[in-house]
């Protein structure tokens, strides 16, 4: 029995889009509870990430690595001040004003820590940016990268859920 190339190039093909699709709905699954709850405040787990699509490495989860290895952090308690400053720092970008003004509320802040090995074997860490969650009636999301050190805004994504009934 022989099989024509092309169609065995179309089947690997459907193959292969089927593992990828595969891959990303199984990271989304495994990566949607990583938020853990101890004594009414919130911490986040390592691995946190969204299947959003066009999203940077850094806005997916912690920073390049999650539970994979590199970037993982157990548990990060937020400190007010810290919170204070990036929510400033958000606040102050219009697009981010923009949202504010047509509902958008902050509802968290998560630290993106930034670790470095220095030369005699020292590790320092520092959250160098962090991620501003928005929401809006349950149906709308925003995602806020804020860059801590330079102050500034570098990334938004906006999702929105909409829903069709059909009949």
């Amino acid at each position: 029995m022989s099989i024509d190339k092309r169609k065995a190039l179309v089947l690997l093909s459907v193959v292969v889009a089927a593992a990828i699709i595969g891959g990303i709905v199984l990271n989304a699954y495994s990566t949607a509870n990583a938020q853990t709850t101890i004594n009414g405040e919130k911490y986040w787990n390592c691995g946190v990430g969204w299947a959003t699509g066009d999203m940077s490495a850094e806005m997916r989860g912690w920073s390049r690595g999650g539970m994979r290895g590199r970037g993982c952090c157990g548990f990060i308690e937020v400190s007010e001040e810290f919170k204070e400053n990036v929510i400033n720092i958000a606040e102050n970008d219009t697009d981010v004003q923009n949202l504010l003004n047509e509902g958008y509320n902050i509802t968290e802040v998560r630290p993106i820590i930034k670790t470095i090995v220095e030369g005699d074997g020292s590790v320092v860490m520092k959250a160098t940016s962090a991620i501003v969650m928005l929401e809006k009636d349950t149906t709308s999301h925003a995602i806020v990268k804020v860059d801590v050190e330079n102050a500034k805004v570098t990334e938004m994504v906006i999702l929105t859920k909409t829903v069709i009934e059909k009949p």
